[in-house]
């Protein structure tokens, strides 16, 4: 089963692939820069002891998001 949501509300070692991305212009790119492309699987690894920023493991390589840029990317969550 599949669940739509964001990036965000993914826990540690919960793994996603990304559906869409909802952000525009330079922050776009820079998230799609770093692989964040439809199709592309995500796992949280750590979350910030206040939250913010989360790292995640992208293509390979751990790449930390603020709370803000990681909301605007839709996510089908993988075994929930």
């Amino acid at each position: 089963m599949h669940k739509i949501s964001s990036l965000k509300d993914l826990t540690r070692g919960q793994t996603a692939t990304v559906k869409s991305l909802l952000s525009t212009g330079s922050i776009r790119r820079r998230l799609q820069d770093i692989g964040l492309i439809e199709g592309t699987q995500v796992e949280c690894l750590q979350k910030s002891p206040a939250g913010d920023p989360v790292a995640y493991l992208i293509r390979g390589a751990v790449i930390a998001l603020r709370s803000e840029d990681s909301s605007n990317v839709l996510i089908n969550r993988i075994g929930v």
